[in-house]
């Protein structure tokens, strides 16, 4: 697979009305701009963005279980340890953000796109990833654990320590992602396009001695 997947770019109107985060009776918010603010100290669950654009947004002690994204961009923020489990995540971009331990896990994406981001510690936990691009994204530490991949690419990341246990890797390109070592079993490495040099440290998870 190349490091390129073809991703369907969030469906965003130019003329995006300026709102601020108040929680309403509907959990819905929809063909709007949220900029320049914190959102701090909120728990709901099956809240709704659709249409909007979150830029210079930092997220705080936040949990939005079973979230709904759909055409969303998130430009400039800061997700760190926010809580997206079971969440329904399609056309949505996160671009030069801080996600560190964002929780995704148990979730849903498609056409997904990472570009630029501190994704460290990020966890896709038994999530499905259908169309999702992570392109020059620190991803040290991230957890896929039995995760589904279906035209997912890695281009010029950071993977070190990263966890793909039980998670096939058969179609994913890791050339141009640096790593010193990476959490996955042999079988599930079958058909992953690596360097010779990444095959090298893959040879010493079956204990051979390369000399």
């Amino acid at each position: 697979m190349s490091n390129t997947v073809k991703i369907q770019r969030p469906k965003i109107p130019q003329d995006l009305k300026p709102l601020d985060f108040y929680p309403n009776e509907e959990n819905l918010f929809e063909l709007c701009i949220i900029r320049d603010c914190s959102v701090i100290n909120e728990d709901i669950h099956r809240i709704r963005f659709e249409q909007v654009i979150f830029k210079n947004v930092i997220f705080k002690d936040v949990s939005f279980k079973n979230i709904e994204l759909t055409d969303v961009i998130f430009d400039h923020c800061d997700l760190s340890n926010t809580d997206f489990r079971n969440g329904s995540i399609h056309r949505v971009e996160f671009i030069d953000s801080k996600i560190l331990g964002l929780n995704l896990s148990d979730a849903s994406l498609g056409n997904v796109f990472f570009r630029s981001c501190n994704a460290n510690l990020i966890s896709f936990g038994y999530s499905k990833l259908k169309q999702v691009l992570f392109d020059s994204c620190s991803l040290r530490n991230a957890d896929y654990y039995e995760s589904t991949f279906t035209k997912v690419a890695f281009k010029e990341c950071d993977i070190n320590e990263a966890s793909f246990e039980r998670t096939p890797l058969k179609g994913i390109d890791l050339r141009s992602c640096t790593f010193d070592r990476i959490n996955v079993s042999i079988n599930d490495l079958a058909g992953c396009e690596v360097t010779s040099n990444q095959a090298i440290g893959f040879a010493r998870l079956l204990g051979l001695i390369i000399k």
